[in-house]
């Protein structure tokens, strides 16, 4: 996963690559996001939300990324 380019090339941002392996490994997370927007679709107050769900599903993919980030780092 190196940022290896050539002079006509944009570089590339690694971790959004390392992200797109990470979601496999963070399902469980993702599936209760999704189970809690479906949840409160309904809720016409408007005051319920997932900002926890939405979060514990990044924590995940951000620990997964950053040990593999920080090793390509120089």
């Amino acid at each position: 996963m190196g940022t290896t380019l050539r002079s006509d090339e944009e570089p590339v941002d690694p971790k959004k690559q390392m992200e797109d392996v990470c979601k496999a490994k963070c399902v469980r997370e993702w599936r209760a996001y999704e189970d809690c927007v479906l949840r409160i679709s309904k809720d016409k107050t408007g005051t319920k939300h997932c900002t926890g769900q939405y979060f514990d599903y990044w924590h995940c993919i951000d620990k997964c990324v950053a040990p593999k980030l920080f090793s390509k780092l120089k």
